[in-house]
């Protein structure tokens, strides 16, 4: 006998009956234990409600197709419960799906946080090569580079317990759920939507995210009118398994005076392992630059730590150590002109200001430039596919002995960040 499909999703619930409602999303390849940390501090104000993606942490593996269905299931299980407004954070696919609520259902929302989300995932090639990987090789490929793409390198190494009950997150997922889900991600699309989100949103990131990381964040924040970016230091995609005392002080900021329906409790005690000297840095909501004029914030602050974020610690540190007085103020006006007027200003989000840059350098035949912006677009999100279609492009307007030279310097950079690691 055909099991007929679910229209609702698994789910915990913690706190007390008469607090107002606060939903928790978790990450691709996670359970809702992702937001373990959380609880104690989040239930005594709230009545969290987590739930896991289909065919993750045990839920019936009937995969859904698009984030929408996803939101559509979430929103049955709300329905059952009684639930009508609430307070929202979704982490990765977690905020694809609180994006699609804020859009498609305003009215359900008190009020939103996205952590390490983005408006769009990268490509739809990407996640569809991911599915073609675990179709063909199962989730332990999945599994194993899970640490390097949630957690930065110290706390991986200080923590392999926490690692460990990450990796067996992924390997307990059913592959045709994970699979349905990566497919979605391929699908999602909200950039041209994000002015129509109007709940208060926090945009919730971690500095060192090489998933969708601080250029993301600032994509939406670009786009999403009552918004604002939290940078949590010290944290890579799971940021509130990484630094859960800042990312739940964030969050309990955001979502203060949230009011909404209650409901009794199921208690569960906490499986994930604690961490042996958890790390607790202040995570402050970024600050504002405004624009220039009399009086203004000096760029060079906000343009040191953009030119860090773009190109890299090593990077700055490298130009900073070679430096000396006839250099230094070369380096100032640069810092100050380049990064902290034109690269920190919103009008467009990075991943753009990088294909500009890779163009007008081809053009200039600025090769030295070329390498270092040829890793400032991966770290900005550009995949070595569209660095090669914008070389492709260029070909044809800065002339093919330019877009030549421009390949040799890309795919050199390229080779060296993506080889695989000792």
């Amino acid at each position: 006998m055909s099991e007929s499909k679910s229209e609702t999703l698994k789910y915990q619930v913690d706190g007390h009956e008469d607090a107002p409602w606060l939903v928790l999303g978790p990450s691709l390849g996670t359970t809702w234990h992702m937001w373990d940390r959380q609880i104690e501090d989040l239930s005594r104000e709230w009545r969290v409600l987590r739930y896991d993606l289909p065919g993750h942490g045990g839920a019936p593996a009937q995969p859904a197709a698009s984030v929408g269905e996803l939101a559509a299931r979430l929103l049955a299980t709300l329905d059952g419960l009684g639930i009508q407004r609430f307070g929202y954070a979704g982490c990765s696919i977690g905020g694809a799906i609180g994006i699609e609520l804020a859009l498609a259902h305003p009215h359900r929302l008190a009020s939103l946080a996205l952590v390490a989300a983005s408006p769009r995932f990268g490509t739809a090639d990407e996640f569809r090569r991911r599915g073609v990987v675990v179709r063909t090789n199962g989730l332990e490929p999945m599994a194993r580079s899970a640490p390097e793409s949630w957690f930065t390198q110290g706390f991986a190494a200080a923590q392999p317990a926490i690692v460990e009950w990450a990796v067996q997150m992924v390997r307990t997922t059913d592959p045709g759920c994970y699979i349905a889900a990566c497919e979605a991600l391929a699908a999602f699309d909200a950039r041209a939507e994000l002015g129509r989100i109007g709940v208060p949103t926090l945009v919730l990131v971690g500095s060192d995210d090489q998933v969708t990381g601080p250029a993301e964040a600032r994509t939406l924040v670009a786009g999403i009118p009552d918004s604002r970016l939290a940078l949590v230091p010290g944290a890579s995609h799971l940021a509130p398994v990484e630094q859960p005392a800042a990312v739940t002080d964030l969050l309990v900021r955001h979502f203060a005076g949230v009011a909404q329906d209650t409901l009794s409790a199921i208690p569960v005690p906490p499986l994930m392992p604690q961490a042996s000297a958890p790390a607790t840095p202040v995570a402050e909501f970024a600050p504002v630059v405004e624009p220039t004029h009399p009086g203004r914030v000096d760029p060079y602050e906000p343009g040191i730590k953009v030119r860090r974020e773009v190109l890299g610690d090593a990077h700055v540190d490298g130009i900073t150590a070679r430096a000396d007085g006839f250099a230094d103020d070369f380096q100032e006006l640069v810092t100050r002109y380049a990064w902290g007027e034109v690269w920190s200003r919103e009008g467009i989000d990075r991943r753009t200001r990088s294909v500009i840059t890779l163009t007008a350098l081809v053009a200039g035949g600025h090769r030295d430039e070329l390498a270092t912006h040829t890793r400032a677009a991966l770290r900005n999100g550009l995949t070595p596919q569209e660095i090669k279609e914008i070389l492709i492009h260029t070909a044809v307007y800065c002339g093919v002995p330019a877009a030549n030279s421009a390949f040799a310097v890309a795919r050199e950079v390229i080779q060296q960040e993506t080889a695989p690691g000792p």
